[in-house]
């Protein structure tokens, strides 16, 4: 039977080959003394094995407790881990499942979502992880749902949070719910960061869509060309499939044997990329941008640019302008 624990008991699990910056977010947010605050959370690091444990770059981590204490904590946070290829200990793998089953919320950062997923308790649930590593993720663990696009998910007493200054929003997420608002801002404001991010992992990816051109189809290779260097113009499926000289169902099938995805799919992830450089790298309204990269309307853009890299263009711009 799962009953509730004091999510103020707070364990940081750490590891040989620890990842420093994963590690230092929870001791920050939830190890730091806070004078300011009239109650707040108590914090232990753990040893998930025996022996001398290192960061990198010659530091040394002394765990003020073994896994024993994974027992009595209420929250559970996994920092990363040293290498997503390698199963983690068995007896870590242990005591997580046992603290979950007494009911303790169980939170990863970064890579740290491949020991929660070693321990089965993912399977099922959406999680997210280092944008880098989701198809890894995916591979490993076929029975996650895997969002690459999210800062942090929320499956209730799991939570998993994306690559590494992203632990900083999920944490804080966890202090938004602990302790209200007034304190979650408190916190942020001493760390000098922002309370709750716009937008997730998506902004941040540079390839916005795998293409896989293993196939050698030089039919679809030269239609890509064709596409890229016309973005200002309206594609149908129709005209796409007109241009290879083949149906449009035939084109679907060759497209994604060549790509991945669907030529309607590809097309729509071009212009968005398009967007993205233009809005990085000129002075272009919203309105021209739209246009360039064949929007038939600026709404259109909004939304299509929103959807797929979960901020609004204009705050695209003001984050990522270059000089």
């Amino acid at each position: 039977m799962v009953t509730a624990r004091r999510n103020d008991r707070v364990a940081v699990v750490v590891y040989d080959g620890l990842t420093t910056l994963e590690y230092a977010i929870p001791i920050e947010i939830f190890g730091l003394p806070r004078p300011e605050i009239a109650h707040y959370y108590d914090t232990v690091t753990v040893a998930a094995e025996p022996g001398r444990l290192a960061g990198s770059h010659g530091l040394r981590i002394q765990a003020e407790a073994d896994l024993s204490a994974l027992a009595v904590a209420g929250t559970i946070v996994i920092p990363g881990w040293r290498d997503r290829f390698e199963r983690p200990p068995e007896p870590l793998l242990e005591a997580l499942c046992s603290a979950r089953e007494q009911g303790a919320r169980l939170v990863s950062i970064c890579a740290g979502s491949f020991v929660l997923a070693a321990t089965g308790l993912l399977d099922g649930r959406r999680a997210t992880t280092h944008w880098l590593y989701a198809d890894d993720l995916r591979d490993a663990y076929p029975f996650v749902v895997v969002d690459e696009s999210s800062l942090y998910v929320d499956e209730g007493a799991l939570l998993t949070g994306a690559g590494s200054a992203a632990g900083i929003d999920a944490c804080l997420y966890l202090v938004r719910n602990d302790f209200g608002s007034d304190v979650a801002n408190k916190v942020a404001r001493r760390m000098v960061v922002s309370p709750q991010r716009e937008g997730g992992q998506a902004q941040f990816i540079p390839e916005p869509v795998a293409e896989r051109h293993g196939s050698g189809d030089r039919s679809v290779a030269a239609l890509m060309d064709a596409l890229l260097a016309t973005l200002d113009e309206s594609h149908s499926v129709e005209s796409m499939a007109g241009q290879m000289c083949v149906s449009p169902r035939t084109l679907f099938r060759r497209f994604r044997a060549a790509v991945g995805i669907g030529p309607a799919e590809w097309l729509a992830l071009q212009r968005i990329r398009r967007a993205c450089t233009l809005l990085e790298t000129t002075d272009l309204g919203i309105d021209a941008i739209a246009a360039a990269v064949g929007f038939g309307s600026t709404v259109g853009f909004r939304q299509q640019f929103q959807h797929r890299m979960q901020l609004p263009p204009g705050v695209y711009r003001r984050r990522f302008r270059v000089g």
